[in-house]
């Protein structure tokens, strides 16, 4: 990473360095010349330490994954979280189906294609919700001049896809499935939703209310590319009876 994106976790200015190295492995944390504060306390916490800061969205613990880690595991967790929505969505449509203890059906139960539409439908709805934020802010942003500073779509994409991970408690919710499995998920979008915001936040150094009508925007966009797949099966055999 470039010593130039650097960030203070505590008043997003620039920083040169995060720590500076002595003789014999001795290290000592930079002090922000601004806040006058560690520029980034969490190079000498606990990855675990991190990770529960990350779950409360602490501003200045996505600063720390954002700006000051190399962590490129991004499109990574994409595909994996992809694929625990899409393991949701299939599990939830097989649910209705008839089983049965014949080997030669369960051989051809597990190579069905729903899986993989469904994963299909959940990448297309997560470009609808990325699509649907970077339109909101390229108008608000680029065009309207809520914020000065210009939009950097790499660093803010990566935030979207990162700040995605909550999406992986989908699968403790649907194989220790119970009576409050809709709660649970529903917690868990609005949990991934909450994380949206933050990164958005944090990227843009913006206010909290242009980050939440973001997501709003993204989560609008995200719907209307569900409906459209909940109604295309209905829509397309009156086309063909039309032509």
């Amino acid at each position: 990473m470039e010593k130039s994106a650097f960030r203070c976790v505590e008043c997003n200015k620039n920083a040169l360095e995060l720590h500076r190295d002595y003789s014999n492995g001795i290290l000592k944390i930079t002090i922000c010349d601004s806040c006058q504060k560690p520029v980034d306390k969490y190079i000498e916490y606990d990855p675990v330490i991190i990770l529960i800061d990350a779950i409360l969205c602490k501003t200045q613990t996505f600063r720390h994954i954002l700006f000051n880690t190399s962590l490129n595991i991004h499109w990574k967790l994409c595909v994996f979280c992809l694929l625990c929505e899409a393991y949701l969505r299939w599990s939830v449509l097989q649910q209705g189906s008839e089983q049965s203890s014949d080997p030669a059906d369960i051989i051809r139960y597990t190579k069905e294609w729903d899986f993989y539409g469904m994963f299909g439908l959940a990448a297309l709805e997560l470009m609808a919700f990325c699509g649907g934020v970077f339109c909101f802010l390229w108008l608000s942003v680029g065009l309207l001049g809520a914020r000065p500073q210009p939009l950097d779509p790499q660093q803010l994409l990566r935030a979207l896809l990162l700040s995605c991970y909550g999406k992986v408690l989908v699968i403790p919710a649907v194989i220790w499935e119970h009576d409050y499995s809709p709660l649970c998920l529903g917690l868990i979008k609005l949990f991934v939703l909450t994380s949206n915001s933050q990164a958005i936040r944090v990227v843009l150094n913006s206010s909290r209310r242009l980050s939440v009508m973001a997501v709003i925007a993204g989560l609008l966009s995200e719907t209307c590319m569900e409906l459209v797949f909940q109604k295309l099966p209905h829509f397309l055999p009156n086309m063909l009876i039309f032509w």
